[in-house]
């Protein structure tokens, strides 16, 4: 792990305290980092695929045994619920070296015989093969996870790689290296830079020549930046960007069970989930109903500290996200809206005050047309507009740059079906919300993403096919 002179320091989103300091790597650091990944490559390359899916197995077994460790520090880092990084970020972590290494040694390439044009026999058969190395850039909002989402089929291909994690979430990374090298993996497969992105590491490890893709989560503005950075050599990139995600209810639906789980969608992580819902949609014979439900939602979502059993919502990521969230508030009103429920900051414990809390907020009434309506927030919040008719609403989801998800309420299973082909994003929802199988396509349409993550998705970017054909 590099670490150069400067630092900067780790700040607790639930109380403004200095949890710490952090090495901001130099660029010589990064540049020994990739080095470092490349003298790893071949022999990491060259292990016996039962090997390194034992190795990554043993990871996995590593994280769970430090449970307690990866919660900690995610609640410390991020202000995430205790709970909800015990219930789905560190065992997600775990999970996505699992999966992956049994995925490896598990799945098929294809072959074919073939005539040659003088009548002799030929085969043709696949080899999957190593990119090379690959640069890991994080987000905060899901550190562990979506880290390990990346990490856990790099490895598992045979890849080396290099980690830049959100300045903001420094310590799970930190700790998945400790796990990581105990777990017995060479020094070298795996290496963490620390920083910041433009004009720091992020810039440095996206425009090293000695790196071979590029797999990134965060918004769609720094995804622009990279994909720049990444085409001088003509380097892959994996991205999973920004959304503005949809959400449909039809008047037949299953009402209670969409409002409690489109809260969820909402609210869950402080909003700070990147297929979290921020428009709603409902079918006007229940729009008075539907908003009533995510009102009372919302007011009894508990406020507090992150290690308390009893806290649903902690606070957002840092105080400056506040200020960007607040500002759209204010913007929703301005424009007209009609404030449902929330709009500002809670109360909270005076030790608590310099914390970056924010009350779960609600509206109504304004257009699609509204920045409220067209711009990613990332923060606890949503929009409900009611609809009439099923090719308006249709129309309405699917005005947007972006196309990452969307969630789908409705009884009618030949309206589910239609409206699953008519939605343009890369995962649609029939009935439920962030509901998860590791093996299916992830990732987003338009402006959300390039390419796709999960299963043997995951493989193609983590691995190059090489075609070999014999002549019999």
């Amino acid at each position: 792990m590099a670490g150069g002179a400067r630092r900067f320091p780790n700040i607790s989103p639930q109380d403004g305290r200095v949890l710490g300091h952090v090495h901001e790597a130099t660029r010589e650091d990064v540049d020994a980092a990739v080095r470092a990944a490349r003298h790893a490559l071949p022999a990491w390359a060259a292990l016996p695929q039962d090997e390194r899916v034992r190795l990554l197995h043993a990871v996995a077994d590593g994280i769970m045994a430090r449970i307690d460790d990866f919660v900690a520090a995610e609640v410390a880092d991020n202000g995430m619920p205790a709970a909800f990084a015990r219930r789905v970020d560190v065992p997600r972590g775990a999970a996505n070296f699992r999966i992956f290494a049994d995925l490896v040694r598990n799945v098929p390439t294809e072959s074919f015989a073939m005539t040659a044009p003088d009548g002799s026999p030929a085969m043709n058969y696949t080899l999957r093969t190593p990119r090379g190395v690959i640069a890991v850039v994080c987000p905060w909002n899901l550190p562990l996870l979506l880290t390990t989402w990346k990490v856990g089929p790099a490895l598992a291909c045979g890849n080396t790689v290099v980690v830049k994690p959100s300045e903001e979430t420094p310590t799970a990374t930190a700790l998945l290296a400790d796990v990581i090298a105990a777990a017995g993996i060479p020094a070298g497969v795996f290496n963490v830079v620390q920083g910041f992105g433009a004009g720091s590491t992020g810039e440095w490890l996206t425009q090293h020549p000695g790196v071979d893709g590029v797999t990134f989560t965060g918004e769609t503005a720094t995804g622009e930046a990279i994909m720049a950075a990444a085409a001088k050599g003509v380097r892959p990139v994996s991205f999973e960007l920004g959304g503005k995600n949809p959400a449909i209810v039809f008047a037949d639906a299953d009402l209670d069970r969409a409002v409690a789980t489109l809260a969820r969608a909402a609210f869950e992580n402080c909003g700070q989930v990147c297929l979290g819902t921020e428009r709603i949609y409902v079918e006007r014979p229940v729009f008075d109903r539907f908003v009533a439900g995510m009102k009372a939602a919302a007011e009894a979502l508990v406020i507090g500290r992150s290690d308390d059993p009893a806290t649903m919502l902690g606070p957002l990521i840092s105080i400056g996200h506040r200020d960007k969230v607040l500002g759209y508030y204010a913007r929703a009103l301005a424009d007209g809206a009609t404030l449902v429920t929330g709009g500002g900051i809670p109360e909270v414990d005076a030790a608590l005050a310099k914390g970056a809390w924010i009350e779960p907020t609600i509206w109504t009434g304004l257009p699609d047309t509204s920045a409220i309506c067209r711009e990613e927030i990332f923060g606890p919040c949503c929009h409900i507009a009611p609809f009439d008719a099923e090719d308006e609403v249709v129309g309405r989801a699917n005005d947007t740059p972006y196309g990452l998800c969307a969630s789908i309420w409705t009884r009618d299973l030949a309206r589910a079906h239609r409206m699953a082909a008519a939605v343009e994003v890369g995962i649609c929802w029939i009935n439920s919300w962030f509901l998860r199988d590791l093996r299916t396509a992830f990732g987003g349409a338009k402006q959300s993403g390039i390419g796709r993550e999960g299963g043997v998705h995951s493989l193609e970017f983590y691995s190059e096919l090489r075609n070999v054909c014999i002549a019999l």
